[in-house]
């Protein structure tokens, strides 16, 4: 990998990160597509770190709602007259989110990061789970707002969460038709999802940084690592401004057909032996 194409993977990473269209996705696409062995330990690790840029842009651009809850919440566990603020039950409700996919992500840690990492997967699950937000776009009568939302919203929302293992099925749009499967407005499931992506990005990075810091330094390289987290940090600061505005004026019809249509052409080169699998 040089330099370049680190830059070029890392700008991909920021402006998926968030959309519903499976960030990892795409990365695994083109990191097979610039030749590279895709289920390699120093190609998966780099893969999940680089997604801190795009956390690092969430803490920067929510910082002043992340403060307020974290606050609320350390509040409200140390003294019991503020355990009814909506900062304080919103914090636990995080939390209990972010549990299942710390869960599943262990346990099948091998499995994500290597069977499931093939473009046989990554094209039918971009395909199926089109078929599921636009159930859940359709469906949901978006009655619930941010205030609305329960520990048992992000449980459930957070449980789907875990489906976004599979590279293709998007951790943004399992959370988000979880979120609008529950009635929650667009709006409010779209920052839910910025919210539940900290703890589990952030986790996933210091994993693959722990586990994986020799493979990376005697492969991709750090240089290339940093450069691709730095410039997925730039484009995500972006990316989300940009997609919260969209969302509130707009369903999820354009990333929908877009699904389908990289998912279609990822199967027929896979199919057609233009690329491997793996």
């Amino acid at each position: 990998m040089n330099i370049l194409e680190a830059a070029f993977l890392g700008a991909v990473e920021g402006l998926t990160e968030f959309l519903p269209v499976s960030s990892t996705g795409h990365l695994t696409i083109l990191e097979k597509l610039f030749g590279y062995s895709i289920d390699d330990p120093d190609i998966t690790a780099f893969t999940a770190i680089i997604q801190s840029g795009a956390v690092i842009a969430t803490l920067l651009y929510f910082r002043i709602d992340i403060w307020r809850i974290i606050t609320g919440w350390v509040r409200g566990v140390f003294r019991k007259e503020f355990r009814d603020d909506l900062d304080y039950r919103f914090g636990w409700a995080v939390i209990l989110g972010s549990a299942p996919i710390a869960v599943v992500g262990l346990t099948f840690k091998d499995q994500i990061e290597t069977t499931l990492r093939s473009l046989w997967f990554v094209g039918a699950a971009l395909i199926l789970w089109s078929g599921m937000m636009w159930f859940a776009d359709h469906a949901a009568t978006q009655q619930r707002g941010e205030k609305d939302v329960t520990w048992k919203d992000t449980l459930i929302i957070g449980t789907a969460q875990c489906l976004a293992l599979i590279p293709g099925v998007s951790r943004s749009g399992a959370t988000m038709s979880a979120g609008l499967l529950r009635d929650l407005d667009r709006v409010t499931v779209t920052r839910l999802s910025f919210f539940l992506s900290i703890p589990a990005l952030l986790a996933a990075t210091a994993l693959q940084t722990v586990t994986k810091y020799d493979q990376i330094s005697n492969g991709v390289g750090w240089v290339n690592t940093i450069t691709a987290t730095v410039v997925s940090f730039i484009v995500a600061y972006f990316a989300v401004a940009w997609l919260l505005k969209f969302i509130a004026k707009h369903s999820y019809t354009v990333f929908i057909v877009y699904r389908l249509i990289l998912g279609t052409v990822v199967l027929l080169l896979v199919g057609t032996n233009t690329i491997s699998a793996t």
